[in-house]
């Protein structure tokens, strides 16, 4: 028998708001596309739902800039309420440039540009914007709990966002929260086909998993923001954090 891994779209998760049950939105969204939760399934949920769900969508007429978002904005060209909004998500900037770019490293440990703040898919104008999970492992837990409760399975949950990556063009999907699921698979220690034993391959099936699922999820106007994985074997946990992809800086080879 063939091995494969399957992914499955579902097209009926309803537009989210704050307070909504992301748990039971996606398993009544399976049963409406005949799709079975069973054990060992991989959730793939992009964080944008999450977000609306938990209330982490901001009004940028809202925000009132500092002085240090001011200054940002003028050096950058960038909406100075947007940079109070980047600042606010932030534990520190790494990169500002003329050009428009702001690269900080968000509270949730992770390097990006803009603190991970994104106006698409969620009002269709640039001035109502989604902000990261306060906690995506934490969310990740809750929505997980919330359908083993429904449905007396154990599934794993990945949310994930967006973003580009150091010298490559385009933009790939990511983990950013996760629960059940170790983020990478370890081949230290391990043989090749040929015997060769691996020393340094660790290989991060989370951000893997993620950047699949993407190509079901799209960037416009697919309305599939949750995808099954079904067939792939992974090593559970329930321990693990998607904080542990965040390189540590003093492992970086450019700076």
């Amino acid at each position: 028998m063939a091995k494969k891994i399957e992914f499955i779209g579902l097209e009926t998760i309803p537009e989210i708001k704050k307070g909504d049950d992301i748990g039971k939105l996606i398993v009544e969204a399976c049963e409406k596309e005949n799709v079975n939760i069973e054990n060992g399934d991989i959730i793939i949920i992009t964080h944008k739902i999450v977000s609306k769900a938990e209330g982490r969508i901001v009004n940028l007429h809202k925000i009132v800039p500092s002085k240090k978002a001011i200054e940002i904005a003028e050096y950058t060209g960038k909406d100075p309420k947007l940079v109070e909004l980047i600042l606010r998500e932030s534990e520190e900037i790494v990169k500002l440039t003329s050009e428009g770019h702001i690269i900080v490293r968000t509270r949730h440990g992770i390097i990006c540009a803009n603190a991970g703040i994104d106006a698409s898919n969620i009002a269709g104008t640039e001035d109502i914007v989604a902000l990261i999970p306060e906690d995506p492992d934490s969310s990740a837990k809750k929505i997980r709990e919330r359908i083993m409760e429904l449905t007396g399975k154990d599934v794993a949950i990945i949310i994930t966002d967006t973003y580009g990556r150091p010298l490559r063009e385009g933009m790939i999907n990511m983990a950013i929260g996760l629960s059940g699921i170790k983020p990478f698979r370890d081949y230290r220690g391990k043989p090749d086909l040929y015997g060769y034993q691996f020393r340094v391959t660790i290989i991060a099936v989370a951000d893997e998993l993620a950047s699949a699922a993407e190509l079901l999820m799209g960037q416009g106007k697919e309305k599939i923001p949750v995808v099954i994985v079904k067939g792939y074997r992974f090593e559970r946990s329930e321990l693990s954090s998607a904080r542990e992809l965040n390189m540590p800086e003093e492992k970086w080879l450019f700076k």
